[in-house]
């Protein structure tokens, strides 16, 4: 139901799945095996995979940290979108690849709950795409030395705002890894 003309397909956005970034994410191991578990139904489906990549000064390019944990595996074809904002779209060719591709609909998945994947999915939706964020793919480091609450309960807090989104022309929802449904 996007509000985006003649793009019917699903694309599969891995969002900053980087060593550095998750090295002590909120139940880090069963995120990622969740995310392995899309990209492989992704791929069955052939629906686009598309990596998102962050740098910045602390989070240097081409260093370990930077690169993608070991355990997700890009294929050749499938675009990496590199970026400096939290938001995937801001000043990248996130719009570009998935108009190429038809894109309507995203699939968000990776991390982190209150920085980029928030930022990515109010992007995305602001644009006119049909937002689904995976409810138990995504995760963020423990931040309460700042003040925030628990990483548990910021990503519970996402996935209930989001089932809430709404906005005409588009959908917003949250579904957990086991229901994701590439077909639309």
């Amino acid at each position: 139901m996007t509000s985006l003309r003649d793009r019917p397909n699903t694309a599969l956005l891995v969002i900053d799945v980087q060593n550095d970034v998750v090295a002590n994410a909120f139940q880090r191991d069963e995120v990622i095996a969740n995310i392995n578990a899309l990209v492989d139904q992704a791929r069955a489906h052939d629906a686009a995979v598309i990596w998102v990549q962050h740098s910045s000064d602390e989070l240097v390019e081409n260093t370990d940290g930077w690169a993608y944990v070991p355990e997700l595996e890009r294929a050749e074809a499938e675009p990496v979108v590199h970026k400096r904002y939290g938001d995937s779209f801001e000043d990248t060719n996130l719009e570009a690849e998935l108009e190429q591709r038809g894109v309507g609909r995203l699939i968000v998945a990776g991390a982190q709950t209150d920085a980029c994947i928030r930022a990515t999915i109010h992007g995305a939706f602001a644009r006119g795409y049909d937002t689904v964020l995976v409810s138990d793919a995504h995760t963020t480091e423990d931040l309460t030395a700042y003040g925030l609450p628990p990483a548990d309960k910021v990503i519970a807090h996402a996935n209930m705002y989001w089932t809430w989104q709404d906005g005409p022309g588009r959908v917003a929802s949250v579904v957990e890894t086991a229901k994701v449904d590439f077909d639309g």
